[in-house]
This record gives C-alpha cells, structure tokens and sequence, in this order.
C-alpha cells in the first residue's frame, strides 16, 4: 500500500460527485469547488462559475499544508476581487508554514519554507462554534478506525488523545445505529442521525474508493445539512487499476516546500505517458542503498526492511514500477535511477537492490530487458563507484529474466547475485548490508 496525499479540492469534488451513490441520494454536498493554480486566468474565471461573483467566499492554500488556519492562511468572507488580490499577494514571494504552535498561537518549530501555487475558493458558510464537529477515518493493520470528536475546528487539539473511536474489521462496514452508540454519545439529539447517516456513507466511499486516511475538520452539521469545511484525504496509489475511474482526474502533489528533482519530474513526466505506474522520490544522495523495486507494496515493504536493519540513514530513493511497463519505459526508468546513484562515488561502494514480489501479469524477462540494457549502458559508471547488484524476483517468465540477469553478471564487471522465489523477498536486503555494520 502507498499512502498518497492529494489536494482538498480533489477530494472534495470526489465526494460532492459519489456521496449520493453512496448514501442512496439521502446526502449531497456542494459542488461549488475552484482551483486557482499558476496557470489560472483569474479574470476569466467568473464566466465559467457565476457564483464567484454573486456569494462571499472562502480562500486558502491547497498545497498538503496543515494547520492553515493557524498560520494564517484563510481569507473568510471575501467577495472575488478581495479573493484574485489575496491570491496574487500570497504568491509572490516563499513564506514559511509552521506546524507546531504554544497556547499563545506562537510557532514551535522551525517551520517549511516554500512558494504557495496552489489555492482553492469555495462560498463561505456561516456557522457557529456549537455546529463544528470532528471526523476522520484511517487505515490499520487490523482494518479502519474511525475517530469522532464533538468538538471540531483550528483549535480542536489533540485529538489522538480525546476522541472516540470505532474499530472496522477488514471487510465490514459499521451501521448508522453501531456509529450513534459508540461515538455520538455527546451530540445532540436531534442531530444524531444525520450525522450517523453520513458517516456510514462517509466510510463506505472511503473503502471502496481505496482511501488511507481521510479527515474532516471541521464538518459543519446542522439540523439539515452537512458541509465539509475542511478536507485532508491520502489514497493507496497502487490501487488506481482498481478505483482509478471514480477517482477521475486526481493528482498526488508533492509535499509543501519540496521541489522535484530534474529526475523526479522526468520520472512523473514519464509516469504520465504510460498505463503503468513509475514512480521515484530521492531521498539522499549520499545514501549507499539504492533500491529497483517492483510494486507499490513491495516499496514500502523494502524501505521498512532496510530501516529495521539500521540503515535509514542510507536509503537513497524510494519508488516502484508496476502495472507491467514496457521494455523501454523499463529502461528508461532504471536508467534515471543509475544515473542518480552514480553521481558521487562513496569509497566504500553502494548496493542495487532489484526486487519485488511474486507478479501477477508484468512479464519478468521484458522488464528485466530494460533494466539490463540500462545496466550495460552504465558499466563504467558501476564499476567506479563499487556498486553491488542484488536481484529477486519471480511472475510470469521470471526463469528468463534470471538467467539474463545471471549472464548480465558475468560480463559486467559488477558482483551481481541472482535469486529467485524460492528466497523471501527481502531476503537480499539482509544478504547484501550482512557485514556493512
């Protein structure tokens, strides 16, 4: 599973356009969504969507940045133009988003320096304290929880420690009495089951459309409507095969204040062009670890692997390819990530790792294709920076894909070792750092 942020307006739309389906057409929320990004023409705007015009709105951020009320990041009740000049001021130079704050409203931390692109407008809601309430459902290991606290908004505090929580086993789905019992005890009454409502259907679109985590606060409730007013949401990327249709057109950005590396970009340039998925993120360039791995859960599982043996501190990137890539966008893909790993040579050598699970339908010896074409390309560049290369992998032709692997190893001039299902998928991960502490 690879837990993927994306922006509110994405995932607000998303439940504006599914939460009827989901509900059986008892429960509906505004559409009214704008995004405002740097290609935006904003005088134009108002053409397309009237209503920016005729209601009082409410601007911010939509960059993955947290606690945006609290840095001071939310324009309330503002008419267009007031909204087109807030934005173009707070675009023109980076600031600073702080994620910790005293009782004082005072920064605690140093903070994340970045240039703000990305805003959202939608009309402003009037509501009082008493209407705020907070809902979040996330993953576990076990299935979902779902937290609920009756108090929502900027100042709801920590609300790991005081919210109530409801357990969903994997596979089942809480009724709207089972929520009114376990978590609604401190509401009022003749709001219970409007709520309880929503939050059964809220759980149903978040499982089946392959959510992680997805949090509202805070969600405005009255005796008859639901509002959103605030929406932070991740979804497991590596089911787009899968829910990728009702997602729509959904983007995951990248976190607030990081920039994609020339590779990085080349790799979602790349990644866009093909039904499969490619996916990189450096880490460190000065890590001695460097990891090929095939699929989204198999990524995750290998950088677990390598922080429990100690080594964090030298994994250099984290990605995948899956979804059976072709041969050259294979080769494409691998040659990005040697080219990265051979910037700076290390004088004690770095480790490829070049792994993944048991696959389903990519075809073993076709991507394995790719990556040796890469391989051979950077031979010089392997042997001068003493790179090790650790290969496990089985899936459709996976007996070809090792026996070329097995041959690239004896030509290369780079110490290659070749293992096959029979061997515990990460097994190379301990086999390859064995004597590196």
């Amino acid at each position: 599973m690879a837990h993927k942020a994306i922006r509110e307006a994405d995932g607000t739309r998303m439940l504006a356009r599914l939460l009827p389906e989901y509900s059986h057409g008892k429960y509906s929320i505004s559409d009214k969504i704008v995004t405002v990004s740097p290609g935006t023409d904003m005088a134009q705007l108002p053409k397309q969507y009237p209503w920016l015009t005729t209601e009082k709105l409410v601007v911010k951020p939509d960059q993955l940045i947290k606690r945006r009320g609290k840095n001071k990041l939310v324009l309330v009740g503002a008419n267009y133009d007031q909204a087109k000049a807030w934005i173009q001021e707070k675009s023109k130079t980076p600031i600073t988003i702080y994620g910790k704050f005293d009782s004082n409203g005072k920064p605690l931390d140093k903070g994340t320096v970045g240039q703000l692109t990305h805003f959202i407008i939608k009309p402003f809601v009037p509501y009082r304290d008493s209407d705020e309430y907070y809902v979040a459902v996330m993953s576990t290991k076990e299935g979902d929880t779902i937290l609920f606290y009756h108090e929502g908004g900027v100042n709801v505090g920590d609300v790991d420690s005081k919210a109530s929580r409801l357990e969903v086993p994997i596979g089942t789905f809480p009724s709207a009495d089972e929520i009114k019992k376990k978590l609604l005890m401190k509401v009022p009454a003749d709001r219970k089951a409007i709520l309880a409502g929503f939050m059964e259907s809220l759980f149903k679109f978040y499982a089946d459309l392959n959510f992680t985590y997805l949090e509202i606060n805070p969600i405005v409730v009255t005796n008859d409507s639901i509002v959103p007013v605030d929406l932070a949401a991740k979804l497991d990327s590596t089911a787009e095969f899968e829910s990728g249709a009702k997602w729509g057109n959904v983007e995951f950005p990248a976190p607030f204040g990081r920039i994609l590396t020339k590779e990085e970009a080349y790799i979602e340039d790349l990644d866009s062009k093909t039904g499969a998925s490619l996916k990189l993120t450096v880490l460190n360039l000065e890590g001695r670890v460097w990891t090929m791995v095939a699929g989204g859960g198999a990524s995750v599982i290998f950088a677990d692997t390598i922080t429990d043996l100690g080594f964090m501190h030298e994994l250099a990137n984290y990605g995948e390819y899956s979804g059976d890539p072709s041969e050259e966008f294979t080769y494409c893909y691998a040659k990005t990530i040697l080219d990265v790993m051979t910037q700076k040579p290390h004088p004690k050598g770095k480790f490829l790792l070049i792994g993944g699970g048991i696959a389903n339908f990519t075809d073993v010896a076709s991507t394995f294709k790719g990556i040796i074409k890469a391989l051979k390309e950077y031979q010089k560049n392997l042997q001068e920076n003493k790179v090790k290369i650790y290969v496990r992998r089985g899936g459709p032709n996976y007996k070809e894909g090792l026996f070329q692997m097995r041959e690239l190893g004896e030509k290369l001039g780079v110490p290659v070792e070749v293992y096959g299902p029979e061997t515990h998928m990460t097994k190379i991960v301990s086999i390859a750092l064995k004597d590196e502490k």
